[in-house]
């Protein structure tokens, strides 16, 4: 990603679209676009990324290019995925403002001056809400409901709708960040853990015309995956020995219950140690809490090289305030 101060940021806005066999609805995408952006009187551009299509819309993609300068085409060696897509275009993104969004039409880009409007009011982020959804009441509606309760639980960041793909962030909140995974959904939690203000407005959601959904219900699994991958992160990223050393203590001290029980049985209940597997449970979990404690010491000098290495600071300054005596 461009460096902010660098010629080629002086580009207001970004829009960015992953494009995966959307031949029929891209050429729509991008008049719609326009349409909605041009009367902003705003620098933008749009980068529309290829990930892998099969279907033709590589040469409909490059055909907008050659048509219209502020388009922009990435073509992915093969299909990544989303998250890569969406990374991809955002590595490449010039704009002060980055907004993504589906190539389906299921997004209306008229939803992009609300969202503009809404940072203007002092917020970093603006994650779109599709408060009425057209899609499968059950394999989509249903389990997104319950996606989004579980993740702005486990998160602490309440938006009704991570899986939106239409938001609206400051380029500055998105600095460092690496998505792997489904988790560009979770970028609002990232950014709010830095600090970030982070809000949600309603948008549009218009049932797909062209085209098959690329989601389905496995979905739900990689989401509940890369959330505990997320959680694990913000928690104990730069302490780990905090959760594999306290996971290596209740083992031994699992380990020592058993064993004092173990000899209880056979010096109170004349029963002999090979009658009880709490011998064989003691060891396991003993050896279980040793192994624990390596791991969290390893993971320790893993997360120091990982820092010292690349210079890597475990804090970010938002605003650095000095006295106008010790400039």
């Amino acid at each position: 990603m461009p460096e902010p101060d660098s010629p080629e940021s002086t580009i207001e806005l970004t829009i960015t679209v992953p494009v995966y066999n959307e031949r029929e609805n891209v050429p729509i995408l991008h008049q719609r676009i326009v349409a909605a952006l041009e009367p902003l009187q705003r620098s933008w551009e749009l980068i529309l990324v290829d990930d892998g299509s099969s279907d033709g819309s590589a040469a409909v993609l490059d055909e907008i290019a050659a048509r219209d300068s502020r388009v922009t085409v990435l073509h992915l060696r093969r299909n990544y995925g989303q998250t890569a897509a969406l990374m991809a275009g955002l590595d490449h993104a010039r704009g002060q403002i980055l907004v993504p969004m589906d190539a389906d039409l299921q997004n209306d880009p008229k939803d992009i001056p609300k969202l503009l409007e809404k940072l203007d009011e002092g917020f970093d982020v603006v994650s779109g809400w599709r408060k009425v959804r057209h899609d499968h009441p059950i394999r989509r509606n249903m389990t997104s409901r319950l996606a989004n309760a579980l993740i702005s639980r486990v998160s602490g960041v309440h938006l009704h709708d991570y899986g939106c793909s239409l938001k609206a962030y400051r380029r500055e909140v998105l600095a460092g960040v690496k998505l792997y995974g489904e988790m560009h959904r979770f970028v609002p939690i990232y950014a709010s853990w830095n600090g970030a203000r982070v809000t949600e407005l309603p948008v549009e959601h218009h049932p797909r015309i062209h085209g098959e959904s690329k989601y389905g219900l496995e979905r739900v699994v990689k989401v509940i995956l890369d959330l505990i991958v997320v959680k694990f992160l913000y928690r104990y990223a730069n302490k780990p020995i905090y959760l594999f050393g306290g996971f290596g203590l209740l083992s031994m001290a699992g380990s020592v219950g058993a064993g004092l029980w173990a000899l209880w049985l056979k010096f109170f209940a004349q029963t002999s140690l090979i009658q009880t597997p709490l011998p064989l449970l003691a060891i396991f979990l003993a050896v279980t809490g040793v192994v624990s404690i390596l791991m969290g010491l390893l993971a320790e000098m893993l997360n120091r090289t990982y820092h010292e290495s690349q210079a890597k600071s475990v804090y970010q300054v938002g605003r650095l305030v000095r006295s106008a005596d010790s400039a």
